[in-house]
């Protein structure tokens, strides 16, 4: 199954700033910004668009219980998840299954511009977070 490099997430604590050097220093475009308190989510999200690459800016909103959070004290800011899409996202968890990869299913869901989305276990992908998704 092809893959392609979605999108970059990086944790950040102040996301203001880190929007302004996206814009300013990068040259960076603001596609969106919204906040989502899901649970497993728990951030205020800016997407930054950089000649046609998207970089995720996720900034925690609750420092007790968002996973961003927990990445900042565990390892400090910066890249949170690196995000393939794939054609298919249910074909591809099977695949995975089928490697005995595992892929973490509470963090299943569809974010709000209907991109299917799930982690795989980061003991399984040599400690890099990686996000399957697809736009069905």
């Amino acid at each position: 199954m092809k893959k392609v490099l979605d999108h970059i997430g990086v944790a950040v604590r102040d996301l203001e700033g880190s929007i302004n050097f996206y814009i300013n220093v990068l040259g960076g475009e603001l596609f969106d910004r919204y906040r989502s308190e899901a649970a497993g989510v728990e951030s205020e999200i800016a997407i930054i668009d950089i000649e046609g690459a998207r970089t995720e800016l996720l900034m925690p909103t609750n420092n007790t219980t968002s996973p961003i959070a927990r990445f900042i004290k565990q390892k400090g800011k910066g890249v949170h998840h690196i995000a393939y899409r794939v054609d298919n996202l249910d074909i591809a968890i099977e695949n995975l299954k089928k490697a005995d990869i595992r892929v973490m299913e509470h963090t299943r869901r569809i974010n709000k511009h209907g991109r299917r989305l799930i982690y795989l276990n980061p003991a399984d992908t040599e400690g890099t977070i990686i996000e399957y998704c697809d736009y069905p």
